[in-house]
């Protein structure tokens, strides 16, 4: 007689398998928690290329969307793997934003969204720019940044000695 196979053998007995649906389901759409304006903020991208180069391919990559007017990409530890690209038009940001959403981009998936705040680059076009304005919002958060250091240093000052740091200077 003829031996059965190994792998019927070993084989579980058969459980019913739950019901798939006939149609696979949409992946959900991309939703922003700002609302959609001209400038898109780009997150993930690759911080060991040089500043030109990622403007350059940046400008590449959005352009089949639409007219751009800036690219800002800072080196910054605070804006490390950031950028802005504000374009001419509301319709072509949110094409952008909607097709390119973890588009693999130096071997990183980029992670768009609308930015916050209008740019100055659409605001000097739309005559909205003010630059005294500008000005004193930046002497603004500059006096709060000194303020939290100060803050910061005086809490540190005043904070008690660990028992290591006071046996290290009772040695001294």
């Amino acid at each position: 007689p003829a031996r059965p196979s190994r792998a019927l053998l070993f084989r579980p007995a058969a459980r019913p398998r739950p019901q798939r649906c006939a149609a696979p389901m949409a992946a959900p759409a991309a939703t922003s928690a700002n609302a959609p304006k001209e400038t898109v903020y780009v997150n993930n991208l690759s911080e060991k290329v040089n500043q030109e180069e990622m403007k350059k391919s940046l400008y590449a990559v959005f352009a089949p969307f639409g007219p751009i007017i800036d690219i800002v990409h800072f080196k910054s530890n605070k804006m490390r793997g950031q950028a802005f690209v504000v374009f001419r038009d509301v319709p072509a940001a949110s094409s952008a934003v909607r097709q390119m959403q973890g588009f693999p981009f130096y071997d990183k998936p980029m992670k768009l969204d609308y930015a916050k705040a209008k740019s100055d680059a659409t605001a000097k076009l739309d005559g909205s720019y003010l630059a005294k304005v500008r000005e004193e919002r930046t002497a603004k958060r500059r006096a709060e940044r000194e303020e939290r250091k100060a803050g910061a240093k005086k809490e540190k000052a005043a904070a008690p000695k660990a028992p290591r740091e006071e046996a290290a200077d009772a040695e001294m």
